[in-house]
């Protein structure tokens, strides 16, 4: 092991706890099962070398997963000679983990199995207020579990754009939401009978790519810019969630860049997010447009687009108005990622959203940008995600997995 690979933890003497051998052969059985997941087919032999425990053990531990239904024998390995290994895999299609992903005006919801993949996607209207989310959603869980009664569920992640505060697992953050302070995990285990986890989507965005991302085992350092209506920003670094405290690590997206800047949904002036989000590019159409027609105040003086995917249909269709806007966003994006290339020096950026749509004509907007402006010689990668909702949807539904599966602690 080189020097790079070593995390440095302080142990905590008023809070620590000897480890026991229930603890030891918890982390045994996670890490046993976390191996299976990422490399089925696999056999015990495998398992053993890639682990360094006893044959012994490892059998013991498989025999537990299969009597309990989360793994299952398949193929034997027709070796030329000696013992013929048994493949194990993981049993899929035992669980079901619900993800949901909130924005202000849609939400996308999706069934998937233990491995990540959907089984069933939809999205709907985001309601108008917590009670009516609530009510909705209970009643959406209820009808898929009814067409699906052989699985058990391990839960429901609901992935919001905001913060969670970890004392309290309220929703106490989402300026572009505009629900209060709210207990939406009490409320929904409730009323669905399940055990539900709160995340804020740019974290969520962050635990999708170090999941389900097709990276090298060794790359422990990922942040997730999510772009939509504000700016989120997800971190894991040395292998570990970020999260702070009080669970309000992240909010890049609040950071002022200019104090005259335009007001920003959370009462601040000139943040990130109102140079470089959605919202961000939409005002850029309006102001260009009020400007090219003479009209010097910025007012609305002929049709625009109402959302960001119709200024985005504008922009792949060639009109220039709609793609100096996504340019002037892919401007302040870059320079928010520099600050954080800077700061950070991450392995990789990931950026989460809609605008990755264009990311030919984004990605070196933003690359030059952090060129000139980060100085540190950081080889941080920036790349796009897939579509929008799929990053905050698998994320939300990993940190779930990650209670069964993981065996690291958030910091």
């Amino acid at each position: 092991m080189d020097g790079s690979s070593i995390a440095m933890r302080k142990i905590e003497l008023p809070t620590f706890q000897v480890a026991t051998s229930e603890t030891a052969r918890d982390i045994n059985r996670r890490i046993v099962l976390n191996l299976i997941r990422k490399h089925q087919p696999i056999s015990r032999a495998d398992l053993s070398r890639q682990t360094g425990l006893q044959r012994s053990t490892v059998s013991a531990i498989t025999e537990e997963l299969i009597s309990e239904r989360w793994v299952t024998e398949g193929a034997v390995n027709n070796l030329p000679r000696g013992r013929k290994p048994t493949f194990l895999h993981l049993n899929s299609t035992r669980s079901g983990i619900f993800g949901i992903n909130v924005r202000p005006f849609t939400t996308n919801m999706a069934l998937a199995d233990l491995s990540g993949r959907f089984l069933v996607q939809e999205t709907f209207k985001t309601p108008a207020s917590p009670d009516e989310f609530v009510g909705q959603i209970s009643q959406r869980i209820q009808d898929l579990k009814k067409l699906r009664p052989e699985m058990c569920y391990e839960g429901i992640g609901l992935s919001l754009p905001g913060r969670i505060d970890l004392s309290t697992q309220r929703f106490v953050f989402a300026p572009n939401l505009g629900w209060k302070r709210e207990d939406l995990k009490q409320q929904l285990e409730s009323s669905t009978g399940l055990g539900v986890e709160l995340e804020n989507e740019a974290n969520a965005c962050a635990l999708s790519e170090y999941w389900f991302g097709k990276h090298p085992e060794s790359m422990r350092n990922i942040i997730a810019v999510a772009v939509s209506e504000g700016i989120g920003v997800g971190m894991i670094l040395n292998g570990q969630l970020v999260r702070g405290p009080s669970g309000l690590a992240g909010e890049f997206g609040h950071v002022t860049l200019g104090d005259g800047g335009p007001k920003c949904a959370c009462g601040n002036h000139g943040c990130w997010e109102v140079y470089a989000s959605n919202s961000a590019a939409l005002r850029y159409y309006r102001e260009k447009t009020a400007l090219k027609n003479g009209n010097g105040s910025g007012k609305r003086s002929v049709a625009c687009p109402d959302n960001f995917d119709d200024l985005m249909a504008l922009a792949e269709h060639g009109n220039p108005v709609a793609t100096e806007a996504v340019d002037e966003m892919a401007l302040h994006l870059g320079a928010g990622i520099a600050m954080l290339v800077t700061g950070l020096a991450p392995d990789l950026i990931v950026v989460v959203g809609e605008v990755t749509r264009l990311w030919e004509d984004v990605g070196p907007i933003i690359n030059r940008e952090i060129e000139r402006r980060s100085f540190t010689h950081a080889a941080t990668r920036v790349i796009a995600s897939g579509p929008a909702p799929l990053p905050r949807l698998r994320g939300i539904i990993a940190f779930v997995l990650q209670k069964r599966f993981g065996i690291t602690q958030n910091t």
